[in-house]
């Protein structure tokens, strides 16, 4: 796995931001968003002056019952040609219910939506998952995500559960950093706990981003300011390993220039002083 180094969600609102930030190695675009051939200008003078664009699938949902769908598998193998990805990366989610298989209709949720850690689960994540890695052109990443809830019945710990995934599929890891500390707030995990348990050898690169608590329950936004707590998170998985690669992610209420490059800062800074420890 190459190198990434640090890098930024690019969005259209602050793509000129963006090319002028100082640092930024890469760049991680919402896969959907994106049509091969007709890139936004902007996105296209990055690549041109070789900064590396990993496409970000939101909408496969590997996570749910029904086989992944063909058209999206496609969609999302022609991104990473075009834009000579060196892997892609998605979730482990469900996004839809119903179709074929339970003879309902089809809803799409609108929302990533939490996988219960059960054995049955982990065997249908792990056969939607091989059949996206037989689909896609480079390796697939797939990324933690956070939840309001937990499943009744659940069998594993987040730990177990994606080290069992990446052992059965040998699919590489993107940890989500703020979605652990929002799975603490929201259903009591220990984050150092499951970071004990990851197989971070498996490790392809790291999110971090802001959020804010309400009524004792954790949004994770990407509209605010990164918090201590999720920079101490990071600072604890540095600690452990040096991840090839770590992004912040901003979708909304976007920020001056120099707030971002503050923030950046800040990731870079509590990356290297926990892999000084």
């Amino acid at each position: 796995m190459k190198t990434l180094g640090t890098g930024i969600g690019w969005r259209p609102e602050i793509a000129e931001d963006i090319a002028r930030l100082p640092g930024v190695d890469w760049v991680e675009v919402v896969a959907e968003n994106i049509c091969p051939g007709h890139l936004p200008d902007a996105l296209q003078r990055l690549r041109d002056r070789g900064t590396t664009v990993i496409p970000h699938g939101v909408s496969l949902g590997l996570g749910g019952a029904d086989r992944p769908d063909l058209g999206r598998l496609v969609a999302l193998a022609e991104r990473a040609e075009a834009l000579d990805a060196p892997l892609v990366s998605e979730h482990i989610a469900f996004v839809r219910s119903g179709g074929p298989l339970t003879g309902t209709p089809r809803v799409e949720a609108g929302h990533l939506l939490p996988v219960p850690r059960t054995r049955d689960a982990l065997d249908v994540l792990c056969e939607n998952v091989r059949i996206a890695q037989d689909m896609l052109p480079v390796p697939l990443a797939l990324e933690n995500i956070a939840a309001f809830w937990s499943w009744p019945g659940e069998e594993f710990t987040e730990g177990r559960f994606l080290t069992e995934l990446v052992e059965r599929t040998g699919v590489r890891l993107l940890v989500d950093v703020a979605n652990l500390h929002t799975n603490h707030v929201n259903r009591g995990e220990d984050p150092r706990a499951a970071l004990a348990e990851l197989p971070l050898e498996a490790l392809a690169y790291v999110h971090v981003a802001g959020g804010f608590e309400r009524d004792g329950l954790w949004h994770d936004s990407h509209a605010h300011p990164v918090t201590r707590p999720v920079l101490d998170v990071l600072a604890e998985l540095c600690a452990r390993v040096t991840p090839p690669g770590i992004l912040l992610e901003r979708d909304d209420h976007f920020p001056e220039a120099g707030e971002l490059a503050a923030e950046l800062d800040a990731i870079r800074a509590a990356s290297r002083e926990a892999q000084r420890v």
